[in-house]
């Protein structure tokens, strides 16, 4: 758990960087997983044409960079969630018992519990990012888990049903985040309220709004994270290096408050007045999402977004 000086920090800036959240066995689950899921995509695009057939020596980065190069939709498959839109029945999503047991962790269950109290439940506003180095990128490519994010406000990506909810967001680091690959950049401070936001190529602060003078970059090594506010204004720096950058937004909010995004499932990961109540088993939480899915196809859609581009501030 954090210590009061620790939470005393996280109150007065509004973000804390905390190492060492997940251990070297922890992180190895998840990238084997990970590695077992891209053998299994790859086979298949190999199929199709899309990618080289692979050589021996080849490994996660290695097929990753195939895949992306390839100019077609890799991320998807990869991901902890539903995209803003089109949702089909054979939609990819990724959920597997690793990253199950790192949104269920209890360093990270403890980090949070400091902050928002024992009665938490594990939001579904989450997501893998992945990020190829931003030279390689393409033009036409907007998305905020593929290249460099927006500022923004967590609170300002949910429905308006959460603006009363406690929640906070746990910037997880799988592989070394650094200034060069485009590590998380905070906005410090107290903020109290919600700034406008605008919907850009992404969802982020109108630009009269933007905290451009106090920015701060937070730099964390693999299994270290970011802890952040909800009204905490934070961005992505620009990935400069040769290399991927690998991280999992997580976020967690209070048990009953409203997720933001009520269509999507949420659990509770713990609980001191109902440990009962606590989910356990990862195969529940895939068929979880598998069900919304299928529910979404078949119906209207939902937006994911308050915000458009018909304020005055947005033009």
């Amino acid at each position: 758990m954090l210590n009061k000086s620790e939470v005393d920090l996280f109150r007065k800036q509004g973000y804390l960087v905390v190492e060492n959240l997940l251990d070297e066995a922890a992180l190895k689950s998840i990238r084997e997983e990970y590695s077992i899921l891209m053998d299994a995509l790859y086979g298949a695009w190999q199929k199709e044409g899309k990618v080289p057939e692979p050589n021996a020596d080849m490994g996660f980065w290695d097929k990753l960079d195939h895949c992306y190069k390839g100019g077609f939709d890799w991320y998807q498959p990869l991901d902890i969630s539903l995209p803003h839109g089109d949702i089909a029945d054979n939609t990819p999503m990724h959920f597997g018992p690793a990253v199950f047991a790192m949104a269920t962790h209890k360093n990270i269950l403890d980090c949070v519990e400091t902050l928002i109290g024992p009665e938490i439940s594990s939001n579904p506003i989450q997501h893998v990012r992945i990020k190829p180095p931003q030279r390689a990128v393409d033009a036409s490519e907007s998305r905020a888990h593929v290249i460099a994010t927006d500022w923004h406000q967590d609170k300002g990506v949910t429905l308006n049903e959460a603006d009363n909810t406690t929640f906070v967001t746990v910037w997880l680091a799988i592989t070394d985040a650094t200034i060069e690959n485009g590590c998380l950049q905070v906005a410090s401070g107290n903020y109290q309220e919600m700034l406008p936001h605008c919907l850009k190529s992404q969802v982020g602060i109108a630009d009269p709004y933007l905290p451009k003078e106090n920015a701060i970059p937070t730099p964390v090594k693999a299994g270290g994270a970011v802890l952040f506010h909800p009204l905490t204004p934070h961005a992505s720096l620009a990935n400069k290096s040769d290399g991927y950058r690998w991280s999992f937004d997580l976020r967690y909010h209070v048990t009953g408050q409203p997720s933001g995004r009520s269509h999507f499932p949420e659990f509770v990961a713990r609980s001191q007045k109902n440990p009962g109540s606590e989910l356990k088993d990862w195969r529940v939480w895939k068929k979880m999402w598998e069900d919304t899915r299928h529910r979404l196809a078949h119906s209207e859609h939902i937006p994911q977004h308050r915000w458009g581009n018909d304020a005055p501030y947005c033009a």
